[in-house]
């Protein structure tokens, strides 16, 4: 399926195949709900939306997954000794990084402000020496960064039918709502990375301290913690579902569905009545498959005689027949 993808873009040097091969693997080896809704994109979009997502969970590998074998100040400096090299890389136009090579080559295509990468490192380095936040909006500072910028990201691939300017807000509140999700589904987990995403204002006010959280009981104070802050973050969902009408049609069915999907996140939080503190509660297979393909069948009908812009992907698109083999 990769193969075709990259051929879709017109991607053919075999080192930045490579490359955006090693991406794809990483989204989806980490994020198999978001790679399924990337599946509703017509292939020569998907090696760059696979590439930024690669970037990002890349670095989160780094803060997260190699406890064991960096200290936190050794992480800081290969972040910050990576974001530097990036930077070069970008302004060099390539990459002999076997990540980075597939991002930079996104980064340039798609005129993506390298202030978004600047930020989303700065908050992989906040996850490295801040253990909790305070208030929503402090949150909100380390949001940005983390997830915030990645729809910000995105926009230019998914095309907006609207100036840029106003379709950003929606791009940022669809990355808010995912990370919020996140934080809800992993709240047990992260915990036991000796991190509390849930703003501190916010245990206080239900009664709820970082030690009750701890003792991994979810009681009624617990409970209404974590209802509330579902209702906030459909909120959230709301606000980011009111863009999709803005985007290109083969972009939107990728979007609806990853909205849908992801809010199945919080879906399932209530169905296990709010007990995320000793488990992960997933979206199954079942209702994965029931969302996609309707999706599916919208982003067939959407691109029967979508082009790629010229020096993006080819252009034009295979037949209705040919697109349904790459999914």
């Amino acid at each position: 399926m990769s193969g075709r993808e990259l051929d879709a873009a017109g991607i053919t040097d075999p080192a930045l195949r490579a490359s955006y091969e090693a991406c794809r693997a990483l989204n989806a080896r980490h994020g198999r709900t978001y790679y399924l809704a990337t599946l509703l994109l017509p292939a020569w979009k998907r090696p760059y939306v696979h590439a930024l997502y690669g970037f990002a969970r890349y670095a989160d590998e780094i803060v997260d997954d190699l406890g064991s074998s960096l200290t936190d100040a050794e992480k800081a400096d290969w972040l910050v000794g990576w974001g530097d090299q990036f930077v070069r890389d970008v302004e060099a136009g390539g990459s002999e990084h076997g990540i980075s090579r597939a991002v930079v080559d996104t980064v340039r295509r798609w005129d993506i402000p390298m202030a978004y990468v600047e930020a989303f490192l700065a908050s992989m380095r906040m996850d490295l020496t801040v253990t909790e936040y305070q208030t929503y909006d402090d949150l909100m500072v380390y949001v940005y960064g983390s997830a915030a910028v990645i729809g910000l990201q995105m926009v230019p691939v998914l095309e907006p039918v609207v100036p840029r300017e106003l379709a950003d807000p929606y791009a940022q509140d669809l990355g808010v709502a995912f990370q919020l999700s996140n934080f809800l589904r992993d709240v047990g987990e992260d915990l036991r990375r000796g991190r509390v995403y849930l703003p501190q204002e916010d245990l206080r006010q239900f009664g709820v301290t970082r030690e009750h959280l701890e003792h991994g009981v979810v009681d009624g104070p617990v409970r209404r913690l974590l209802a509330f802050e579902v209702a906030r973050t459909r909120e959230v969902y709301r606000l980011a579902g009111q863009g999709v009408r803005l985007l290109h049609p083969t972009s939107r069915p990728c979007i609806e569905t990853a909205l849908a999907l992801y809010g199945g996140i919080l879906d399932e939080i209530e169905a296990a009545d709010y007990r995320v503190l000793g488990q992960r509660v997933h979206v199954g297979a079942a209702r994965r498959a029931r969302v996609a393909l309707p999706g599916l069948a919208r982003a067939v009908a959407s691109r029967r005689t979508m082009k790629a812009p010229a020096g993006r992907g080819p252009r034009s698109m295979a037949s209705v027949t040919s697109l349904l083999s790459d999914f």
